[in-house]
């Protein structure tokens, strides 16, 4: 048996986490709903103007969060991304060995990543990051023995970006498919489709075992104007598809087979991390010897808690609600 359920690896960047009303977006032209990458002194004149507020800080990522919620069910995770020698990288470790999952990656020189997560009344996310020294992470840094001691390797579409990044990303799967372990994949956001769209169909074809998406990049992917039409070309490139829905809750394609899974109606106070927990739900309920229908079910549970909270993750342990769910 494997020590880890999951060995995942993205941008390790710490959230700083607050509730804004829209017209601080619009005052500081800042594009609603999506993820913006932008340079340190952007990103300080926003931290200036949210001074009046208090922020929440958190160690995130999106595959970071992802494995912090595996942790919250019961799994067993290791992540790999990059921090420097600051406080924010102290802090980012720390956080992450206190949410149960291992993290072990040598410091390197320059400041810690960070992102900006403003929270709109409306429960819409909204992203600024710097990515920092996350960005210098580099294939050196992934170590082919902890893959081994792993089921399935878990992969970031966020790595996409830089030649030493996308190395990362390229030798992760590369050694997880020369050890027989499966591959997870998740586009991310629909901007790293519209970026890097030949890029992930290739990776998706050669690699994945299991794909991760969101309506939205979905259709950006395929270039279709349909979630159904999406998904169902989806099952061209990947054997077993997760693409989430929003209210509609979660459509599997196990095989070219499609089947829809509700999700749980609740009030949505802040979107940000719903799809990093529904991939978390759905990987430990792969890798403990669930149905593909009840992983995603379980999925689709932990995005609808993860929505309920302020913050990219929950801030408390969840496997007790496995029997009541799935009457595990």
């Amino acid at each position: 048996m494997a020590k880890y359920n999951v060995f995942g690896v993205g941008n390790a960047l710490v959230d700083i986490v607050v509730r804004v009303d829209d017209n601080f977006l619009k005052e500081n032209k800042i594009r609603k709903g999506v993820m913006t990458l932008v340079d340190s002194y952007i990103q300080n004149q926003l931290f200036k103007s949210i001074s009046d507020k208090v922020p929440d800080k958190r160690s995130g990522g999106s595959a970071a969060n992802t494995l912090i919620g595996l942790a919250n069910s019961g799994g067993t995770g290791y992540y790999t991304g990059k921090v420097a020698s600051d406080s924010n990288g102290e802090f980012y470790k720390a956080d992450m060995e206190k949410s149960g999952i291992e993290f072990n990656v040598p410091p390197g020189e320059g400041f810690s990543g960070t992102c900006l997560v403003m929270t709109t009344p409306d429960g819409e996310r909204t992203m600024l990051t710097n990515l920092g020294i996350s960005s210098e992470l580099s294939k050196n840094d992934i170590n082919s023995n902890i893959i081994a001691d792993s089921d399935i390797a878990y992969v970031e579409g966020y790595l996409w970006d830089k030649e030493n990044t996308k190395e990362a990303c390229m030798y992760t799967m590369q050694e997880a498919k020369r050890l027989g372990k499966k591959i997870a994949f998740t586009y991310s956001d629909p901007f790293c489709v519209n970026r890097s769209r030949d890029d992930f169909r290739r990776l998706t074809k050669e690699y994945v075992d299991i794909a991760f998406c969101n309506h939205e990049e979905a259709m950006a992917l395929t270039q279709t104007d349909s979630p159904e039409d999406a998904i169902q070309a989806l099952a061209e490139y990947c054997g077993l598809v997760f693409m989430t829905w929003g209210h509609h809750g979660a459509m599997i394609s196990n095989e070219g087979v499609e089947k829809h899974i509700p999700g749980y109606p609740v009030k949505a106070i802040d979107s940000n991390g719903a799809g990093d927990a529904f991939a978390s739900g759905v990987l430990y309920g792969i890798t403990h010897g669930f149905s593909i229908e009840d992983s995603c079910k379980w999925g689709n549970y932990m995005a609808s808690q993860v929505i309920q909270v302020v913050g990219p993750r929950l801030p408390f342990s969840i496997k007790d609600k496995l029997t009541e769910v799935l009457g595990k």
